[in-house]
């Protein structure tokens, strides 16, 4: 079997360091780059590139409504024309600096907010996919599998990533469970196993104590979860143990197994 694990990182700005790209780095095999609306700046850009280019990562972009203040965790009322306009702007200026380290954007994957309106907005995934459709039908989407961006991307015959989230919990209908609060850290055996029995099983256990059936093409870890690294050492480690090959998806979307 062959899995993606993707992190979104390139989230730095200015002075301000966040998240654990440099180590994150070595284990991941795509890397949701920050378009700079939400976190991110040309320079650390730039940086995030090079660095996926130096460990053979696969590069996209993780655009966000524009919302420094607010990391784009805010839910702003901004209208399709909007969101696509905002999306071309970022997606622009990634592919320039993955042009220059030799790279192209291998995906599209839209951040927080935006993430969780689209995953129940037809009009904002709609606005979202014809973009991606009119720029560069080969990009991949990554999206929720229980969203309504999964289901146009579908009807639309675009190529999509369904994601497991490794450091999120799940609400019986299959959406990610936000919490604002972090109070330590998570236990890296425990988050490991977890992401083997989703791959390997198709299950996930939700906050009520059902399991979730679910088909993730893709891993995820957040590079600001606090040790975010040693979670991304602890599943390589366990997929690995269980023959499971960690690589990017490609242009086509989809798992080999």
């Amino acid at each position: 079997m062959q899995i993606d694990f993707n992190c979104d990182m390139g989230e730095s700005f200015g002075p301000y360091s966040f998240g654990y790209d440099e180590e994150l780095m070595r284990y991941i095999s795509s890397a949701n780059v920050a378009g700079g609306f939400h976190a991110g700046d040309p320079t650390t850009m730039r940086k995030t590139v090079a660095l996926a280019k130096e460990n053979g990562v696969a590069v996209g972009v993780h655009n966000g409504y524009r919302d420094l203040v607010g990391f784009g965790r805010r839910e702003i009322n901004v209208s399709p024309e909007e969101v696509q306009d905002e999306l071309l702007y970022q997606l622009g200026a990634l592919r320039e600096f993955a042009r220059l380290h030799g790279m192209e954007v291998q995906h599209v994957k839209p951040h927080a907010s935006l993430y969780m309106t689209a995953a129940r907005d037809e009009e904002i995934s709609r606005a979202l996919i014809e973009t991606v459709q009119k720029v560069d039908p080969g990009l991949v989407v990554y999206c929720m599998q229980s969203s309504v961006t999964y289901e146009v991307a579908q009807k639309m015959g675009q190529p999509v990533a369904t994601e497991f989230f490794a450091d999120r919990e799940y609400n019986d209908e299959g959406q990610i469970v936000f919490t604002r609060k972090v109070t330590g850290e998570m236990d890296p055996d425990g988050t490991a196993q977890r992401v083997l029995r989703a791959l390997t099983e198709n299950k996930v256990k939700t906050v009520s104590g059902k399991d979730l059936t679910i088909s993730p093409d893709s891993v995820c870890v957040h590079s600001d979860t606090p040790g975010a690294a040693r979670l991304a050492e602890a599943i390589v480690r366990k997929l690995e143990e269980n023959d499971i090959e960690v690589r990017p998806p490609g242009r086509s979307g989809q798992r080999t197994s």
